[in-house]
């Protein structure tokens, strides 16, 4: 017996979900809002991660102090 693969089953539960609301993102999202309301589980909203930025090397041909995107928009300018 094969073991399903966990990333079809996801794959193949969204392409249900996009058949039955027609590919309708904000009634897909009222759906699950709805179910969740529906099953009387507490949900938690947590705030988004911030990433932290990596210092670049000299050996990218970033000025030491310039992150890249002062690099980028330097160029841009």
């Amino acid at each position: 017996m094969k073991t399903p693969d966990p990333t079809e089953e996801i794959k193949a539960v969204r392409h249900r979900l996009g058949e039955k609301f027609d590919f309708d993102l904000d009634r897909i999202y009222a759906d699950i809002e709805k179910r969740q309301e529906s099953s009387g589980r507490q949900y938690l909203t947590l705030p988004a991660r911030r990433i932290a930025r990596q210092k670049s090397s000299p050996a990218s041909g970033a000025v030491e102090g310039e992150t890249s995107d002062d690099q980028s928009h330097a160029i841009n300018d």
